[in-house]
Parts: C-alpha cells; sequence; structure tokens
C-alpha cells in the first residue's frame, strides 16, 4: 500500500515555523473516514461497539473526535479512565481491562459506570470485598495451548493476561451466584495481525465459547468482545486488511454458531487501536547530522523517546524525505537519534534519497504506540501532538514538554 502524506512541502514547513520539530501530527478527517469504514462493516450486528484502546493515543482530543463517530474508551489505567471521562466517554462506553490493578483504579472505573473486565479469577474476591461487584461483567479469556499468537504479545501460554477455560467457568459460576445481572467475554491474543483468517478464527472461538458456557451455566451473553489485533500495513507491500469482508465473515459465523443456537442478539465489540489512528498520525522531524564511518548516518531531531517501536521491536516504519519524494533512493543510511543507546534507530540500512542537514523527515504510521510510549531518558522531552482539522488549519493538543516540566518533581531547594 503506497504510503502518502495529507500535507506537502510547503504547508509542513509553515506549520513547523510555530511549531519546532519534532512533533507528532494525526490527521483529523483520515481518522473519522476509518472509524466509520469500521463501524460500517459490522452494521449488521443487533449492536456494535468499537472501545478505541486509548494506551495507542491517549490525547484527549482525538478521543473527543472518536467519541464524535460513536466510539467508547478501552481503558487500562486510572490516567485512562480520567481522560475519557474528560472527552465526555462514560458509563458502559468504557471497557476498562486491566492486569495486577490496584484498587483505586477499580474506585474510579466503578464511579464512571464502567464495564469491568476481569483479567483474574482472583479479582472477584479482590474487588467484592472493597468495594462490592458490579452487576455488569466480563472476563478475559486466554486459550493457552489451543491458540497462536504472534511476536508482539506472544503465545497465550506465555501471555500474563487472562483466565484459562476452566477458571473461566468457574469465574462465571461464581458471579452468577453473587447476583451478576449482564455478562460479557473477552480475549485478545494477537497484535497488529493483517491475517483476516486468524481475526475470523478467534470470533469463531469465541462464539463457540458462549455456546458452550450457555448450555453448562445456563448464563446468557450480553456482548463479545473480541479486543483489538487487527494490524495495519507499515511496509508499502503489505495490504490492509479488508474490514468489508472480516464483517462479513464474522457474520457468518454469528449465523451460524449464535443464531443457530438461539443466543442473538449478541453485541459485538472490539477495541482496536492501531487500526483506528496509526496510520494517521505522523512523527515529523528534521535532519541535523551526517556521520560517515563503518556505515553512513543521518542524525535527527527526534529520538526512540519520541516513537520507540524500531528501537524496541526492530519494527519498520516508513520514511519520506519532503520534496525528494521522486528522487532517486541511491543512497543507503541509518535515521538515529539521540539517545545514549545503539537501538535509537528509526531506520537501519535503508535505502533513501540523499540527504542533507536540515530536510524534513516524516516517519509514517506513528499515530498509535507512538507518542503515547514516549519516556525522558538521558533527559529527552516529549515532543508536541498536532492535529490537522478538515479545513488544513492546524491545533496544538499537546503542547512540547519543558525542562521545567522535566524537573517539576525534583526539589533543588536542599542540595
Amino acid at each position: 500500500m503506497k504510503k502518502t502524506l495529507p500535507f506537502t512541502l510547503e504547508q509542513i514547513e509553515q506549520i513547523i515555523e510555530q511549531y519546532p520539530t519534532p512533533f507528532h501530527i494525526y490527521d483529523e478527517q483520515a481518522i473519522r473516514e476509518n472509524a466509520r469504514r469500521l463501524t460500517k462493516a459490522f452494521s449488521w450486528a443487533p449492536d456494535f461497539q468499537e472501545y478505541y484502546a486509548v494506551k495507542a493515543a491517549p490525547n484527549p482530543y482525538l478521543l473527543k473526535v472518536l467519541k464524535e463517530e460513536g466510539f467508547g474508551g478501552d481503558c487500562s489505567s486510572l490516567a485512562e479512565l480520567i481522560l475519557c471521562e474528560k472527552a465526555g466517554i462514560t458509563g458502559e462506553n468504557i471497557m476498562f481491562t486491566s492486569n495486577e490493578t490496584p484498587i483505586e483504579e477499580y474506585v474510579k472505573a466503578k464511579e464512571l459506570g464502567a464495564i469491568f473486565n476481569l483479567d483474574d479469577i482472583t479479582h472477584i474476591e479482590f474487588i467484592d470485598s472493597q468495594i462490592g461487584l458490579p452487576e455488569t461483567i466480563s472476563f478475559r479469556y486466554n486459550p493457552g495451548p489451543l491458540r497462536g499468537g504472534n511476536e508482539i504479545i506472544g503465545t497465550p501460554e506465555e501471555a500474563k493476561y487472562g483466565l484459562t477455560r476452566d477458571q473461566l467457568f468457574e469465574a462465571y459460576r461464581i458471579m452468577k451466584e453473587k447476583g451478576a445481572k449482564k455478562f460479557g467475554i473477552h480475549t485478545m491474543i494477537v497484535s497488529n495481525e493483517l491475517n483476516r483468517e486468524y481475526l475470523v478464527e478467534t470470533a469463531k472461538m469465541m462464539f463457540d465459547l458462549i455456546v458452550d458456557l450457555n448450555k453448562e451455566l445456563g448464563i446468557r451473553f450480553d456482548f463479545v468482545n473480541f479486543g483489538g489485533g487487527i494490524g495495519i500495513p507499515y511496509r508499502e507491500e503489505q495490504e490492509p486488511v479488508n474490514l468489508e469482508a472480516l464483517g462479513e465473515e464474522i457474520k457468518a459465523q454469528y449465523d451460524a454458531i449464535i443464531v443457530a443456537n438461539g443466543l442473538d442478539p449478541l453485541k459485538i465489540c472490539l477495541e482496536c487501536g492501531r487500526m483506528v489512528t496509526g496510520p494517521f498520525g505522523y512523527l515529523v522531524t528534521k535532519a541535523i547530522h551526517k556521520k560517515d564511518t563503518y556505515k553512513h548516518y543521518i542524525g535527527v531531531d527526534a529520538s526512540m523517546a519520541n516513537l520507540m517501536r524500531p528501537g524496541m521491536y526492530g519494527a519498520y516504519h516508513h520514511c519520506t524525505v519532503m520534496g525528494k519524494e521522486n528522487a532517486p533512493a541511491d543512497k543507503v543510511y541509518d535515521v538515529v537519534g539521540s539517545l545514549c543507546e545503539n537501538c535509537d534507530k528509526f531506520a537501519v540500512n535503508r535505502e533513501l534519497p540523499e540527504i542533507e542537514n536540515g530536510d524534513i523527515l516524516v516517519i509514517h504510521d506513528a499515530g498509535a504506540h507512538g507518542h503515547a510510549m514516549g519516556f525522558n531518558y538521558n533527559g529527552k522531552l516529549r515532543s508536541a501532538e498536532l492535529l490537522l482539522k478538515p479545513d488544513g488549519s492546524v491545533q496544538c493538543i499537546r503542547r512540547a514538554e519543558t525542562l521545567n516540566d522535566l524537573f517539576a518533581t525534583l526539589d533543588f531547594s536542599n542540595l
């Protein structure tokens, strides 16, 4: 899938005059159109809800855009719950899926009326003994050896998340006895998956499980949450998941299993993050150094502190040199940041046009797990986040950090 940009060299130069590099910028119109496409792909469902994975891009302005498109929020921490609250997302429009969670976070989730999606059977007593159980409950299923995972999230057997099948049946039995009124079920076993067949197989696995739980425990399920995991094509030779075909194929499984067993209507839920905003966020940076030793390096003013994925996972992110899109890619560079870590690289042995100091580089597909995973190693400051509006204007939705922000938790007076 060919990589394109929602701005020209002239436009980005004008933006840089007001907001120095590095920064992240998100394309609001593209995010809205993508959200509508996802919703339409599951319009067949009796009820459909996408809970946007707040961890992917925890900015209340982005959450507000998605709320306007009918999305809820998938939260896993107190901060994420508060961000949803600030964006106007409350009640059962929040799915609280957390693990090893302090009770204070459950208190806030209960205050907001969020759905509790528990990660472990012991959390039943943990919550019941301190704040009382909610009437709506869900559990996260880990199928273990029954399913494979992928390299980002690992294999289910090695993952810290979820309940085993036996634990799951026992957990629902306990909650039924304790008077729960509404039941849901959840799983999340892959991340950034482009194989549509795997995603459909996950849906079938969950539908079959719902039938088994109903037959053994007499529980009628209100919703099933397939988690996220729908991938995006980071490389140009990759293709995106066909959402329309995915929706149709999951519908076929729904009809064959849920409808056939008299268990409809069943609400269908997703908690995608990456595929919703990932392709529509960009890290904009400038080349500030060239170094030639055993390899040829381009030093930029961004670093792994702005985008961790290449250094952490060896993940590929496409790079565009602005103004040189049609120039021959006849140079081989490592594009690197300034952290004191050799993994601080955005690209390794990448064929690119010749780059000069001052050139603007745009790193694609940084709209999820990009700014969100930023950190302050070496005292690096987290960059600004900008929103490119449908009319072409730019809104600053998070200012860049300052040294005063970095030092705010230190008391220098006693030195």
